[in-house]
């Protein structure tokens, strides 16, 4: 009964605690600006279940579908490590028979193939060093962060292995407690090297173990809340809410509309409020819509996008995913702001423009699309780029001088180039 108690009030506790980490993620998407994103259910089931757009690159796209699939399917095992718990059984689920056994069997393989791929990930990343892996935004927090996961996904794995060898092992010898089920294709390989040990040492191993991978899931479901690892949970919303609309199609800004469709149509209603006035473009995270904040909060670091950037490539300073991550610190910046003043935000001097992110970064884009196409789950960093490019030229007039002269051009001659409208058919007489 004590063992009992203990595992419900880690449940109960990890619970709680996720449910009030995952309510501040909410809060801080819903700061965004709000904004009308028809779902689309085909796209999240093609893109986030089917994994559709991993696809691209082989070899990361098979062992990312060794640990999705088996992350999936191995958590039909801890329901019945969670009903072990609470009602101190033992392998509930038993009675299902040859069933069962296979179900245990099949979990065995792939919980082997997620370790086999957690083990390969962290070889590309610390090892062969794969380029997008080792990036300098990668330096620091997020490097450590998918170091812990795929070490942690590792001992976790391992623990269950090292569990169902004891157990298989107490089975043999007709343990009063441990009654014959399940079938180990894996961990019947550990088993030999613990026939040597008696009873009392394997229930001890085969328990420490189950307690470790049980913890081991409490503390992984309260780490995604500031872990990239969060993308586990959000590519799915993510993706269904994906932007369907031809890729580079310009939103009009309905405040700009107010100021320029009245000259045209005397009979114009303006959409926006006139006493509350909108910032043109976006200066901080406040600015941006709750979607590009939810694509913030997704972003796998995986860095296909600047992989794919041809600025990034030829030495631009723009990194797309260094543009994402760097909108998701300064969220959870405003975030611990708003919790600090009891809910209410103080203005800290700082913004994603400028602080976080530089002009030079967002005037090396050249809006082609790629970041976007490559995205895995979706997101769209071109957008975020262009709504800071708005900001500087329609708020602060701050743009590179080659835009300025065109600018000047087309209030001037109705087109970029520097010729009146009178001159323009004049091509048409040259010989």
């Amino acid at each position: 009964m004590i063992s009992s108690g203990i595992f419900c009030i880690l449940l109960i506790g990890a619970s709680a605690l996720f449910y009030i980490n995952i309510k501040k993620v909410r809060r801080n998407i819903l700061l965004g600006k709000d904004v009308e994103v028809k779902g689309d259910l085909k796209t999240m089931l093609r893109v986030a279940f089917g994994q559709s757009k991993m696809a691209t690159r082989p070899i990361p796209f098979i062992l990312h579908l060794f640990v999705y699939v088996g992350f999936v399917l191995i958590n039909i095992e801890v329901l019945e490590m969670f009903v072990d718990g609470v009602f101190q059984t033992h392998r509930a689920f038993s009675f299902l028979g040859g069933f069962y056994n296979f179900l245990i069997g099949f979990f065995e393989v792939l919980a082997f193939l997620v370790t086999f791929g957690c083990a390969v990930f962290l070889i590309r990343r610390n090892i062969v060093h794969v380029k997008r892996l080792v990036m300098k935004e990668l330096n620091g927090w997020a490097k450590t962060d998918a170091n812990i996961i795929l070490c942690s996904e590792i001992i976790m794995m391992s623990a269950l292995f090292l569990m169902n060898a004891a157990d298989q092992t107490l089975q043999v010898r007709g343990n009063e407690h441990y009654t014959t089920a399940g079938s180990f294709p894996v961990s019947q390989f550990i088993a030999p090297f613990l026939t040597n040990m008696n009873d009392g040492t394997l229930i001890f191993m085969e328990r420490f173990c189950w307690w470790l991978h049980i913890v081991g899931i409490f503390g992984f479901l309260n780490y995604l809340p500031i872990s990239k690892h969060l993308h586990i949970l959000l590519a799915f919303p993510n993706t269904y809410y994906s932007n369907l609309k031809p890729k580079g199609e310009f939103s009009t800004l309905a405040s700009v509309t107010d100021v320029v469709a009245p000259n045209f149509d005397p009979a114009y209603q303006p959409q926006t409020d006139p006493n509350n006035p909108q910032r043109f473009g976006v200066k901080d995270v406040q600015d941006l819509t709750w979607k590009n904040l939810l694509d913030a909060y997704s972003c796998t670091e995986c860095g296909r996008c600047t992989s794919s950037c041809p600025q990034n490539i030829t030495g631009k300073k723009l990194s797309p995913r260094k543009i994402i991550m760097d909108t998701r610190d300064r969220l959870e910046e405003v975030g611990k702001n708003i919790d600090k003043n009891k809910g209410v935000f103080v203005d800290d001097g700082k913004a994603l423009l400028g602080d976080y992110v530089t002009h030079e970064e967002i005037w090396a884009c050249n809006t082609c699309n790629a970041c976007v196409q490559e995205c895995p789950v979706n997101i769209n960093p071109l957008e975020i780029i262009l709504e800071m490019r708005r900001y500087l030229v329609m708020e602060e007039s701050n743009s590179p001088a080659e835009l300025n002269g065109m600018f000047s051009n087309v209030e001037n001659n109705g087109a970029p180039w520097q010729f009146s409208p009178s001159d323009r058919a004049n091509w048409i007489n040259e010989q």
